[in-house]
């Protein structure tokens, strides 16, 4: 495989991470992170079920689809530790995943558009491919664990309110979609170290997301005189002589 080609893998990891970006999306907008049931003794009355996200809290009776209460600065009265932490811990891996997202396609747009004999007077600002991929993966793997952590607590710590309080707790959608999302970027960064270890065979310093210097200026420059063997050169210099008929 080579690293100069636009590959099935790289296209498939670009969109396996503009998924999880829009799942992580999804589950930082929706108020389904957690839910409390309130339940009520009353026959004229109807349970409450109250949905809590990470910015806004609705509470609802059974059976409706309307808010009785719903409380729109959430967001600056948080009392509960997960729900804060994960105020942060999704933005920043969405940010981070973006930056990624933005490495691969600058690296896939370099590979498809821009000839393989690099052009000295540009060297400096030559981008490497594989470089951006490889510091991609690296961001992707990076937005992942900072997403999956505090989503796998929420987990746990809904389990430690049941026991402080009542077990009137439970998690909601946005925890599944939030891990499936961490899995989705999981898997990209995957894909996108598979692809950069098969293109390990060639000789160019692929780690380095910017050249530096002409990454391949010795490949297009013939070998020197001195390089050469006495053997080839005593042939080169041997005249030939032809006789006339």
């Amino acid at each position: 495989m080579g690293c100069r080609d636009v590959h099935a893998a790289t296209v498939l990891a670009f969109l396996s991470g503009t998924a999880s970006v829009a799942g992580l999306l999804a589950a930082v907008l929706l108020p389904n992170w957690r839910q409390m049931r309130l339940y009520t003794f009353n026959k004229n009355e109807r349970n409450v079920t109250v949905y809590t996200g990470l910015w806004i809290k609705c509470a609802r009776f059974d059976g409706s689809r309307d808010c009785v209460i719903y409380d729109p600065q959430w967001y600056t009265a948080v009392d509960q530790l997960d729900l804060r932490v994960l105020q942060f811990a999704l933005p920043l891996s969405m940010l981070t995943a973006v930056s990624a997202l933005f490495l691969c396609l600058i690296g896939m747009c370099n590979t498809a558009f821009v000839s393989s004999v690099p052009n000295m007077k540009l060297a400096k600002c030559l981008v490497n491919s594989a470089g951006c991929h490889l510091v991609a993966g690296l961001l992707f793997l990076l937005a992942c664990a900072i997403c999956l952590t505090p989503s796998i607590w929420v987990i746990f710590y809904n389990n430690y309110l049941n026991r402080k309080y009542e077990p009137v707790f439970s998690f909601d959608i946005s925890v599944f979609i939030a891990i499936a999302s961490a899995g989705g970027l999981f898997f990209t960064s995957v894909l996108l170290f598979l692809w950069y270890c098969a293109c390990k065979s060639l000789p160019s310093p692929f780690w380095q997301p910017l050249y530096s210097h002409a990454p391949s200026m010795h490949s297009y420059a013939s070998q020197p005189y001195s390089a050469r063997s006495r053997l080839s050169a005593i042939e080169i210099d041997i005249p030939v002589v032809s006789h006339a008929s």
